[in-house]
């Protein structure tokens, strides 16, 4: 059996510290205010992934002090939407989950503005990504830890408890009207916790970065010198030998009026079981993973739409997705397709860069 795991749906990993590297120096100028030093941090206990964060400020302290706010916010979402632990002091997810079948559960407006936010989500990729289907994830994030495939007839079982409907949000409490359902919010979480960490790092004047959570990816502003932020899809398809090269771009784009780029592939989390490679990302039609695309990326306004809608767009065939995503103005996709081919939405060309 073989087994990776990178990043998408996430699982904590031990409190660490971050790296600091300092990458450039301050050009003095007599007479002027000294031009913005670039500076990268690197942290690896945040949504079970490597998060870097690239950016500019006027001197290391004031770097310093902006990252580690930085930092506690995204530590904070991070056991916030934890669905494996409990937090001493904190009603989170794994909370939710074991008692909100009970009765209503009151929860914090934090927790309830997110799971707000993720129901509409199910409902706008008509159930496509859906946050109440944690019964079926389970079976399959369970087949990846022992390399065991869940049985159908399982599969059918909990799938039967993932209707949306029975996520109940009412004056602060949730509720589930199905005592078996449970949420996964793997594919809406990150992605929504990057937002909040950007608009916090906004407000507290951090003018010019770049977040990277997982290969999730969200601009602050733009550098110092006026021109985007820039990022890279990866090459998603093995080579004969079927090792992955990810560091080999597919594709590069400009955030600017888009200023994230979130991607979902095949090849982030998966298990090879008797020659055959299943990965985490579920058609809830099939029950089995989704076979349509090798990965798919979505360039938007919001990190939470965007990683909301890239799995959506994987787990659907890709001609229905284009329809989706060419109805909305917000979002544009490129679609990276088993043969090796790619398929892109109308209006990404305008964002895309020549690869070196």
């Amino acid at each position: 059996m073989k087994r990776t795991e990178t990043a998408k749906n996430w699982r904590p990993l031990a409190a660490g510290a971050f790296l600091l590297l300092v990458l450039g120096a301050a050009a003095w100028l007599p007479g002027c205010k000294p031009a913005p030093q670039r500076y990268s941090v690197t942290w690896f206990d945040v949504f079970d992934t490597v998060t870097t964060v690239q950016g500019y400020a006027a001197n290391e302290d004031e770097w310093n002090e902006q990252m580690q706010a930085l930092h506690a916010d995204l530590v904070h979402l991070h056991r916030l939407f934890d669905i494996y632990h409990h937090y001493d002091g904190l009603t989170n997810l794994y909370d939710v989950n074991a008692g909100a079948a009970l009765a209503p559960m009151e929860i914090s407006g934090e927790l309830y503005d997110f799971l707000q936010f993720a129901v509409q989500k199910s409902r706008q990729t008509g159930g496509a990504c859906n946050v109440a289907a944690g019964a079926l994830l389970r079976l399959w994030h369970d087949a990846r830890e022992t390399g065991a495939l869940p049985a159908d007839a399982m599969l059918a079982v909990a799938a039967a408890h993932g209707d949306i409907d029975d996520v109940q949000l009412e004056n602060g409490t949730v509720y589930f009207a199905d005592p078996a359902l449970k949420l996964d919010v793997g594919a809406v979480a990150k992605g929504y916790a990057i937002d909040l960490a950007a608009q916090g790092a906004g407000d507290r004047g951090l003018a010019s970065a770049l977040l990277n959570v997982g290969g999730s990816v969200r601009a602050i502003g733009q550098k110092p010198d006026g021109s985007a932020w820039t990022a890279g899809v990866e090459n998603p398809w093995p080579d004969a030998n079927g090792e992955y090269h990810l560091t080999d771009m597919t594709a590069a784009v400009r955030l600017d009026k888009k200023c994230t780029l979130v991607i979902s592939g095949d090849y982030q989390r998966w298990v090879e079981i008797d020659g055959v490679r299943y990965h985490h990302l579920i058609d809830l039609q099939t029950l089995q993973p989704a076979r349509y695309a090798s990965s798919v990326a979505v360039l938007g306004m919001s990190s939470g739409d965007a990683d909301a809608w890239s799995t959506a767009l994987f787990c659907l065939p890709p001609d229905e997705g284009l329809r989706l995503v060419e109805s909305d103005p917000a979002l544009e996709a490129l679609w990276m397709l088993p043969d090796g081919t790619t398929q892109a939405s109308s209006g990404w060309a305008q964002y895309e860069l020549e690869l070196e």
